[in-house]
């Protein structure tokens, strides 16, 4: 048995489908962006007047990123010490990948937070603007 969640506080998902669904004790997040509800906003990302990229700052976009996806955990019932799995997608894997690397413990080293498995991959493109997207499992026994 499964179930949906939507999240009413992180950014829309860009698709026909949830934030997240829960199936037993795990809850499997889509894949959570930088965005910010309710806009076309992307933290960090500058466009020009044919609304193309002309620069971003990857660490705006994950730290917003990170806290999309603690709304969605929050607003299923989780908390981010849950988190058992991470998946990331980075447009640009040798110019973001340190800055990512040198960002990424202060949410997830130490003795208060969780110390999940992790996947890193390069993609070339997502679907809309940015410069990273989390994929993320979490234990919600």
């Amino acid at each position: 048995m499964s179930s949906n969640i939507e999240s009413s506080r992180a950014a829309e998902p860009v698709g026909a489908f949830p934030h997240a669904k829960r199936v037993g004790d795990f809850l499997f997040l889509s894949g959570i962006g930088p965005r910010v509800r309710g806009s076309k906003e992307i933290p960090g990302v500058t466009f020009d007047a044919e609304r193309n990229v002309v620069s971003y700052d990857i660490e705006k976009q994950c730290h917003a990123v990170f806290e999309n996806v603690r709304l969605v955990l929050e607003d299923a019932g989780a908390s981010w010490r849950d988190i058992v799995d991470v998946t990331v997608f980075l447009t640009d894997m040798k110019k973001d990948f340190p800055i990512f690397n040198r960002i990424y413990p202060e949410y997830f080293a130490g003795p208060d937070k969780p110390n999940p498995t992790r996947t890193t991959v390069e993609v070339a493109a997502l679907p809309t603007p940015i410069a990273i997207e989390l994929k993320v499992i979490a234990n919600v026994s």
